[in-house]
């Protein structure tokens, strides 16, 4: 079996598909099984992805049979996922060549059962945008409540501590931060490995939230998943929208 699992949802993701595949290819750690589960694509997502697919083994077309959105997506790439380490990564995201090698080495001396990297931004063309995007050096459930630093496209975990992992499907946004804060509320450790070693894609048209949309799905998942007071809650919102807006300054 192979020692990481990186897990990519995609619908209509053949601009950028190929060079997300690649970056993975130029792992320096090569022990790595890449699971691409097309959500009905209907451009060329699924002829591009065969088409590496036909010449690494190691990469692995999973479609979809109904257009389910992303988060049905990414439990479908992970019901194949045979690795340790599950890592995840979207479709028009890159990962530096060191990615792979530095994190497993990183989270096997920490003993960490999360774990996450610095990244920049970069433009649709490639071009850098900003500076290095910085996280804190770890998270426990109360600080992830008030600060979403877990970047999804440096995530990674290792399921020899955590079991398998799921990703909600309950309907709501922001998915991924529900799976970090389940993973905190259980007790894991995560933890950052404070290099640069990804590459977060500014798509025009893309469906990530407007900060207002975004405040209220997390709203949404402290009360009717983390179960919080209306007044804990609150604090947490205020805490978490200003640490959001100290993101977006960067930028």
């Amino acid at each position: 079996m192979p020692l990481v699992s990186v897990i990519t949802p995609a619908y209509n993701a053949a601009r950028f598909i190929g060079e997300t595949i690649a970056s993975v290819q130029a792992q320096s750690l090569q022990d790595w099984e890449m699971i691409i589960a097309d959500d009905c694509s209907q451009d060329d997502t699924c002829e591009i992805v065969s088409r590496f697919a036909s010449k690494d083994p190691r990469i692995v077309l999973v479609k979809q049979d109904k257009n389910s959105g992303p988060a049905a997506t990414r439990n479908a790439a992970l019901q194949r996922a045979g690795g340790r380490f599950i890592a995840f990564l979207d479709s028009d995201d890159l990962w530096l060549q060191e990615k792979l090698e530095h994190q497993t080495n990183f989270m096997n001396i920490k003993d960490c059962a999360v774990s996450y990297t610095w990244y920049r931004r970069v433009s649709e063309d490639g071009k850098t945008l900003g500076r290095v995007i910085e996280a804190p050096a770890s998270q426990t459930y109360r600080q992830a409540l008030k600060n979403a630093a877990i970047p999804n496209l440096t995530s990674m975990v290792d399921t020899a501590k955590t079991g398998p992992i799921r990703i909600n499907e309950a309907g709501f946004r922001a998915h991924d931060y529900i799976l970090w804060l389940s993973l905190l509320r259980q007790g894991h450790n995560a933890l950052c490995l404070q290099e640069d070693l990804a590459r977060y894609r500014s798509v025009v048209g893309s469906i990530s939230s407007p900060p207002a949309r975004s405040a209220y799905w997390v709203w949404r998942i402290y009360r009717d998943i983390e179960k919080l007071s209306l007044p804990y809650a609150a604090w947490c919102l205020l805490h978490y929208a200003g640490h959001a807006l100290l993101k977006r300054r960067v930028f």
